[in-house]
Protein backbone atom coordinates (compact mmCIF):
# COMPACT_ATOMS: atom_id res chain seq x y z
CA UNK A 1 0.00 0.00 0.00
CA UNK A 2 1.06 3.40 -0.85
CA UNK A 3 0.52 6.53 0.99
CA UNK A 4 1.24 9.82 -1.34
CA UNK A 5 3.31 12.03 -1.13
CA UNK A 6 6.37 9.98 -0.45
CA UNK A 7 9.21 10.91 0.79
CA UNK A 8 11.91 12.28 0.19
CA UNK A 9 9.46 15.66 1.35
CA UNK A 10 9.88 19.37 -0.69
CA UNK A 11 8.10 21.79 1.23
CA UNK A 12 5.24 21.48 -0.58
CA UNK A 13 4.62 17.67 -0.24
CA UNK A 14 5.91 17.91 3.45
CA UNK A 15 2.88 20.77 4.20
CA UNK A 16 0.42 18.55 2.27
CA UNK A 17 1.46 15.52 4.33
CA UNK A 18 0.85 17.90 7.40
CA UNK A 19 -2.89 18.79 5.90
CA UNK A 20 -3.59 15.25 4.99
CA UNK A 21 -3.23 14.15 8.51
CA UNK A 22 -4.76 17.32 9.88
CA UNK A 23 -7.95 16.12 8.25
CA UNK A 24 -7.96 12.92 9.00
CA UNK A 25 -7.79 13.34 12.94
CA UNK A 26 -10.51 15.88 12.60
CA UNK A 27 -12.67 12.77 10.99
CA UNK A 28 -12.34 11.23 14.40
CA UNK A 29 -12.04 7.75 12.60
CA UNK A 30 -9.61 5.99 14.23
CA UNK A 31 -9.63 3.43 11.82
CA UNK A 32 -9.26 5.63 9.07
CA UNK A 33 -6.39 7.57 10.81
CA UNK A 34 -4.81 3.98 11.62
CA UNK A 35 -4.49 3.31 7.46
CA UNK A 36 -1.63 6.13 7.60
CA UNK A 37 0.10 4.16 9.41
CA UNK A 38 2.95 1.11 8.87
CA UNK A 39 1.05 -2.07 10.63
CA UNK A 40 4.31 -1.81 12.96
CA UNK A 41 4.02 1.99 13.40
CA UNK A 42 5.68 3.15 17.32
CA UNK A 43 3.93 5.71 19.23
CA UNK A 44 5.26 7.95 22.07
CA UNK A 45 2.29 9.87 22.82
CA UNK A 46 2.65 12.06 25.64
CA UNK A 47 3.56 9.37 28.90
CA UNK A 48 1.72 6.29 26.43
CA UNK A 49 3.94 3.90 24.35
CA UNK A 50 2.80 1.73 22.10
CA UNK A 51 3.00 0.22 18.79
CA UNK A 52 0.64 -1.47 16.06
CA UNK A 53 -2.35 -0.33 14.52
CA UNK A 54 -4.63 -2.41 16.72
CA UNK A 55 -3.32 -0.04 19.33
CA UNK A 56 -3.73 3.12 17.03
CA UNK A 57 -7.46 2.95 17.18
CA UNK A 58 -7.63 1.57 20.83
CA UNK A 59 -5.88 4.93 21.80
CA UNK A 60 -8.04 7.37 19.62
CA UNK A 61 -10.87 5.42 20.55
CA UNK A 62 -10.17 6.12 24.22
CA UNK A 63 -8.80 9.53 23.63
CA UNK A 64 -12.08 10.60 21.56
CA UNK A 65 -14.42 9.32 24.45
CA UNK A 66 -12.54 11.88 26.33
CA UNK A 67 -11.66 14.76 24.05
CA UNK A 68 -15.18 15.98 22.88
CA UNK A 69 -15.91 18.10 20.26
CA UNK A 70 -12.29 17.51 19.00
CA UNK A 71 -11.14 20.23 16.41
CA UNK A 72 -7.29 20.62 15.43
CA UNK A 73 -4.82 22.47 13.53
CA UNK A 74 -1.55 21.28 12.47
CA UNK A 75 1.35 23.20 11.02
CA UNK A 76 4.96 22.34 8.80
CA UNK A 77 7.56 23.33 11.32
CA UNK A 78 10.48 21.27 9.35
CA UNK A 79 11.50 18.48 7.19
CA UNK A 80 14.49 16.65 5.72
CA UNK A 81 14.10 13.43 3.85
CA UNK A 82 11.37 10.89 5.47
CA UNK A 83 11.02 12.94 8.26
CA UNK A 84 8.44 16.01 9.10
CA UNK A 85 8.13 18.01 12.41
CA UNK A 86 5.17 19.91 12.92
CA UNK A 87 3.54 21.74 15.63
CA UNK A 88 -0.46 21.54 16.33
CA UNK A 89 -2.94 22.71 18.60
CA UNK A 90 -6.50 21.51 19.42
CA UNK A 91 -9.97 22.26 21.68
CA UNK A 92 -11.82 19.86 23.17
CA UNK A 93 -14.20 19.69 26.32
CA UNK A 94 -14.34 16.90 28.54
CA UNK A 95 -17.61 15.48 29.58
CA UNK A 96 -17.91 18.44 32.52
CA UNK A 97 -17.93 20.79 29.69
CA UNK A 98 -14.57 22.35 30.69
CA UNK A 99 -12.82 23.37 27.25
CA UNK A 100 -9.23 23.03 27.12
CA UNK A 101 -6.37 24.00 24.14
CA UNK A 102 -3.94 21.37 23.80
CA UNK A 103 -0.74 22.74 22.23
CA UNK A 104 2.21 20.67 20.53
CA UNK A 105 4.86 18.84 18.41
CA UNK A 106 4.99 16.09 16.85
CA UNK A 107 8.14 13.76 14.95
CA UNK A 108 7.41 11.76 12.23
CA UNK A 109 9.16 9.16 10.28
CA UNK A 110 7.90 8.07 7.37
CA UNK A 111 8.68 4.57 5.19
CA UNK A 112 9.33 4.24 1.40
CA UNK A 113 5.79 4.18 1.05
CA UNK A 114 4.69 7.35 2.52
CA UNK A 115 3.52 5.25 5.95
CA UNK A 116 4.12 6.86 9.10
CA UNK A 117 6.38 4.48 11.16
CA UNK A 118 7.50 6.34 13.97
CA UNK A 119 5.24 9.66 15.56
CA UNK A 120 6.88 11.21 18.83
CA UNK A 121 3.79 14.04 20.43
CA UNK A 122 4.75 16.06 23.22
CA UNK A 123 1.54 17.79 24.29
CA UNK A 124 0.64 20.56 27.02
CA UNK A 125 -3.16 21.20 27.90
CA UNK A 126 -4.18 24.46 29.17
CA UNK A 127 -8.32 25.31 30.44
CA UNK A 128 -9.90 28.06 28.44
CA UNK A 129 -13.11 29.32 29.10
CA UNK A 130 -15.41 28.72 26.26
CA UNK A 131 -15.90 32.51 25.02
CA UNK A 132 -11.76 32.06 24.35
CA UNK A 133 -12.36 29.19 21.97
CA UNK A 134 -10.30 29.80 18.32
CA UNK A 135 -11.88 26.64 16.30
CA UNK A 136 -14.84 26.87 15.82
CA UNK A 137 -15.90 24.61 12.43
CA UNK A 138 -18.41 22.07 12.33
CA UNK A 139 -17.16 18.87 13.53
CA UNK A 140 -16.25 16.02 12.60
CA UNK A 141 -14.94 17.32 9.54
CA UNK A 142 -11.84 18.96 8.05
CA UNK A 143 -11.02 22.58 8.61
CA UNK A 144 -12.41 24.86 6.01
CA UNK A 145 -10.14 26.84 3.32
CA UNK A 146 -11.38 30.18 4.97
CA UNK A 147 -10.10 29.23 8.35
CA UNK A 148 -6.28 30.07 8.96
CA UNK A 149 -3.54 27.90 10.23
CA UNK A 150 -1.80 28.71 13.04
CA UNK A 151 0.61 31.05 11.06
CA UNK A 152 2.61 33.57 13.60
CA UNK A 153 0.37 33.55 16.59
CA UNK A 154 1.65 30.41 18.61
CA UNK A 155 -0.78 31.25 21.64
Amino acid sequence: MSRPPLPPFTRETAAQKARMAEDAWNSRDPVRISLAYTEDSRWRNRSEVFQGREAIVAFLTRKWEKEQDYRLIKDLWAFDGNRIAVRFQYEWHDASGQWYRSYGNEQWEFDEHGLMKRREASINDIAIAEKDRRFHWAAPGPRPADVPGLGSEPF
